[in-house]
């Protein structure tokens, strides 16, 4: 069972890893392909964001928003694939920054296409986002033996 799950880490972190190499290896001095096709979405975000906050959201350069991104993908998917918690929590911290950024089917009328494609991607987004919970969940129901055998020491003390 113990190989299993760590093929299925494995196999899961891959999906956080080979993107975060893609951008890395594509990166530049721009930011890259990726800041590129995210930068009209993330200032139209941060718009939305200080329109919602009644005050000026400070700018925050696209460059550093990709390597922090980089590093959350490429670190946590590294740290989730030896069963990390901190892993899994730097990847739900990716998926719930860049999800609604990216994928704003908020943005678009219902019948048109992009709504659907978008809306899609975003509830993929979402079940990943869910099944990080449900590792975190699982990681934290699992009764430890160890500490099972200290309290049962101490009571016949």
């Amino acid at each position: 069972m113990g190989f299993i799950s760590f093929v299925g880490r494995v196999l899961f972190a891959s999906i956080f890893l080979l993107s975060a190499y893609q951008e890395f290896s594509e990166f530049g001095t721009d930011g890259g392909p990726a800041a590129k096709a995210l930068k009209p979405k993330f200032n139209l975000f941060m718009q939305q964001v200080s329109k919602s906050l009644g005050m000026a959201v400070p700018h925050i350069d696209i460059k550093t928003v990709i390597a922090a991104t980089m590093f959350l993908k490429g670190f946590g998917g590294l740290l989730f694939i030896i069963s990390s918690s901190f892993g899994a929590f730097l990847l739900l911290l990716y998926l719930a920054f860049i999800t609604p950024v990216v994928y704003d089917f908020y943005n678009y009328e219902m019948e048109s296409s992009q709504f659907v494609q978008l809306f899609v991607k975003f509830s993929q987004n979402l079940a990943l986002f869910g099944a990080l919970l449900f590792f975190l969940g699982m990681k934290n129901s699992i009764p430890r033996r160890h500490s099972k055998r200290r309290a049962g020491k101490t009571k016949t003390n």
